[in-house]
């Protein structure tokens, strides 16, 4: 519907446009975001593929250009001889075979639609932006690059770090708690819950004074080329653009008062006259309860010509996203060819993904993003995080060949 009709996150008209974070997350391979994107990899998914095409310096992690990103998504639908791309809102649920990936932030007359359609009100939580800097107006004086544990693609680190003493820790902290917060709409104020993968930063900073340092600001991995020493604390930035002149702040979604970010943000040491480019900002997510509405071929239970993709689904996380749209694509195809539809072995992580949101308890489901928690125990005990995390992984990828070889062509 955008550019004709936006959203209060989105600002431009490109598809898949990121609004928050513009990391996918990691992409090792003995670790579960990295390998749901070996995973799509091999399935052939487009936006990995622009997404690779796109990266920028991110340590272990798949981060885009957010304008490019979006703009080469854009150009390649709208190239695509088999895709007619029609920009206008959508107001009912479409008659016939049809996916529904409105995402987080479907418009209100669908949303409407969506809930008199399921009988029931859809499940919302919070999602909150973080703030985005002009890599010139960071002092480096004070902060130094560095991944952590010197993870880099480059010889002195794909991050931007400021380091915290006690002092300027404590007093970050204190004018965080002090800070006004731009007032939720009535239709946010009457359920204020948080997703907890995706906490403002004044809202985990409430939870206690050391809540900060053991959560986005913990400076594990890294010491301070300056003095020597491990900071107190750190908070990172990332690139956020290929140029390499914005970067974000990570971990420090928010909702304050646009001019209290500035103000506060500035205490950290190197931010002091930091320009901003994008505030932080939150607004409210809306998701389906999947488990009690959807098959795990992401198809509705009770109109199996309607399927559901995407964060809408409760699905979190780029690469979560990605899958389900891979998979409901797939199954909308083979529904209208008259062909079984397809469910991923629950050993790989986009099968673990489908089976946990349409079989959890409805009664307490969240969105969930990839993690090796979700997948059926190893056959051998395995010591170590990083071994098992392997482990998962060959398991996860020779299962996959395995159901590509059954399943050709997908």
């Amino acid at each position: 519907m955008r550019p004709h009709t936006s959203t209060p996150a989105h600002t431009g008209g490109n598809l898949a446009e990121l609004v928050c974070s513009n990391s996918l997350g990691s992409d090792l391979p003995d670790r579960a975001p990295g390998l749901l994107k070996a995973e799509l990899r091999r399935l052939g998914s487009l936006l990995i593929e622009v997404a690779d095409a796109r990266r920028v310096p991110a340590g272990g992690a798949l981060a885009v250009d957010r304008e490019g990103f979006a703009a080469e998504v854009t150009r390649r639908i709208a190239a695509h001889p088999r895709i007619t791309l029609i920009r206008e809102e959508v107001t009912a649920l479409p008659e016939g075979l049809a996916i529904i990936a409105s995402g987080p932030l479907t418009a209100d007359r669908l949303a409407d639609a969506i809930r008199a359609h399921t009988g029931s009100a859809a499940l919302a939580f919070y999602d909150a932006i973080a703030p985005i800097v002009e890599v010139d107006s960071i002092n480096f004086d004070i902060a130094f690059r560095a991944s952590r544990y010197g993870r880099g693609e480059v010889d002195e680190g794909d991050y931007i770090n400021c380091p915290l003493d006690k002092e300027a820790y404590d007093r970050f902290v204190a004018a965080l708690l002090g800070a006004e917060r731009i007032p939720l709409r009535d239709f946010e104020r009457d359920d204020p819950h948080f997703f907890e993968a995706c906490l403002p930063v004044e809202v985990l900073a409430a939870r206690g004074p050391q809540a900060l340092a053991f959560g986005p600001l913990r400076p594990i991995g890294l010491r301070d080329p300056h003095t020597g020493q491990r900071p107190y604390a750190v908070v990172q930035l990332r690139q956020d653009n290929a140029a390499g002149t914005l970067y974000n702040l990570v971990g420090f979604q928010t909702n304050l008062k646009y001019g209290e970010q500035e103000r506060i943000l500035r205490l950290i040491p190197g931010l002091e006259n930091a320009r901003f480019v994008r505030y932080g900002s939150m607004h409210r997510n809306t998701y389906l309860n999947a488990p009690a509405l959807l098959a795990p071929t992401l198809q509705m239970r009770d109109r199996p010509n309607l399927f559901f993709a995407g964060q809408i689904a409760g699905l979190e996380g780029y690469a979560g996203n990605i899958a389900g749209g891979w998979l409901a694509g797939v199954n909308a195809a083979r529904l209208a060819r008259g062909l079984p539809l397809l469910t991923p072995p629950p050993e790989t992580m986009i099968g673990a993904l489908m089976h946990y949101i349409t079989r959890a308890d409805p009664k307490t489901f969240q969105p969930m993003k990839a993690n090796f928690g979700l997948l059926p125990p190893l056959d051998t005990h395995t010591r170590g995080k990083r071994a098992r995390g392997a482990a998962y992984a060959e398991r996860a990828m020779a299962g996959l060949e395995q159901w590509i070889a059954e399943h050709e062509p997908l």
